[in-house]
């Protein structure tokens, strides 16, 4: 991917030729953007393979839909939103939805007011993706995507308050993960300082 040849240096010149179906542009916006696309569905679906699935089929839609893409925001915005979409409607289709009744388990999780700065972000994306299905979804809506609650009602078809609800609850069990972490890792230093 390193030897990327920009045929299209003006995003102008590149949203020409995508809508006149340009193979080379459509290359271009692949390799450009694939990789930050990847990581957003991959961030809903958990699963590299399914993730990439999605990908596909949503640079499909991308080309397909070009000529919707009115330049108002950013391509890669717009792109964005697509791939969120399609991410979106697979959960649905599987039926792994947030749900408006949580389970007795979930509801009872502690809040915790805090979580320590030591954790790296990658750490955090890999706990992220250890959310149950739904709280995943909310909080990549709303704390990574930067959708209002009453857009991501609308998106999964849930009520406001579920939308809030699930991101407290996703922001709690976060918490206490990145507690749990952080006790494995502070053990984990002391192992290695006494046995060092």
């Amino acid at each position: 991917m390193g030897r990327i040849l920009s045929f299209f240096n003006q995003e102008v010149q590149l949203i020409k030729a995508l809508r006149q179906e340009d193979a080379r542009a459509q290359r271009q916006v692949y390799e450009k953007y694939g990789p930050r696309m990847l990581g957003v569905c991959f961030r809903y679906l958990g699963d590299e393979m399914t993730a990439e699935d999605v990908m596909v089929e949503g640079f499909l839609k991308v080309f397909g839909k070009i000529d919707q893409f009115n330049s108002e925001g950013s391509f890669e915005g717009w792109i964005r939103r697509i791939m969120v979409n399609e991410a979106l409607g697979l959960l649905r289709k599987r039926k792994q939805m947030p749900e408006d009744i949580l389970s007795d388990e979930a509801a009872n999780i502690p809040d915790y007011n805090y979580a320590d700065q030591n954790i790296e972000t990658q750490e955090l994306l890999n706990l992220i993706e250890q959310l149950p299905v739904g709280y995943r979804t909310v909080f990549n809506l709303y704390a990574i995507e930067g959708y209002a609650h009453s857009e991501i009602a609308e998106l999964l078809g849930i009520t406001e308050s579920t939308s809030k609800s699930q991101l407290h609850r996703a922001r709690a069990l976060l918490q206490k993960m990145v507690g749990a972490w952080e006790n494995d890792f502070k053990k984990k230093l002391n192992y290695e300082k006494a046995s060092g």
